[in-house]
């Protein structure tokens, strides 16, 4: 699926920029599990939101049930960002956030937790990080649960969504001995996505 919306030049500029904000982002999931975290180069594309589903499945294998945390966010750039990881490994992170000897009460809850732990650490670094490059500064609403396991499509439903865009960033976030992916996508109307490729010219002084 070719992206419409970014020259080759704007996307690497783009990518260099989530490139620095995934890092403050590590950062905080490192403080918040008390592990290592390895992190990979993102990768960015843009597509229409019925397209979202098929894309990031193609840019990541992923597959199976997934849960989904929505956090919105606005300034002259404004939107929502979803914060998606395979099912099974959010349960494996709570286990390995409750420690060896912790005994969560109740553990569907827990996870629950932790997810919006996850989404407000890589939405708050990423999304601020990036719009902060790009001359903006976003105020976020709290994280909500789109839902636990629940395939892409069911995440990218059409009518769920308010937005026609979704600017994907897929990154691996690995910790020592553990699978674990973050897969961060700002669903944005076609005018915020603009605004994004018109700061990003701005930044290396493009007419």
């Amino acid at each position: 699926m070719p992206d419409t919306f970014f020259t080759e030049t704007q996307r690497d500029a783009l990518q260099e920029i989530s490139n620095l904000a995934m890092g403050l982002a590590a950062k905080g999931l490192s403080e918040l599990l008390d592990a290592f975290i390895e992190l990979s180069v993102p990768r960015v594309r843009s597509v229409a939101i019925e397209e979202a589903a098929a894309a990031l499945r193609e840019m990541t294998g992923l597959d199976g049930v997934v849960t989904a945390v929505r956090q919105s966010f606005r300034s002259d750039i404004k939107g929502e960002a979803l914060i998606i990881c395979r099912s099974g490994e959010i349960a494996d992170l709570a286990l390995l956030a409750h420690g060896p000897d912790g005994q969560p009460p109740d553990e569907a809850m827990s996870e629950t937790e932790l997810a919006f732990d996850i989404a407000n650490v890589v939405t708050g670094a990423c999304v601020s990080s990036i719009l902060d490059q790009l001359g903006s500064s976003p105020v976020f609403s709290p994280p909500g649960l789109i839902g636990g396991k629940m395939s892409l499509d069911e995440v990218f439903q059409r009518e769920g969504l308010d937005w026609d865009m979704a600017l994907l960033i897929e990154v691996n976030f690995s910790l020592e001995d553990q699978n674990f992916r973050v897969h961060l996508v700002m669903l944005m109307a076609q005018q915020s996505i603009r605004k994004v490729r018109d700061a990003i010219d701005a930044l290396l002084g493009e007419p």
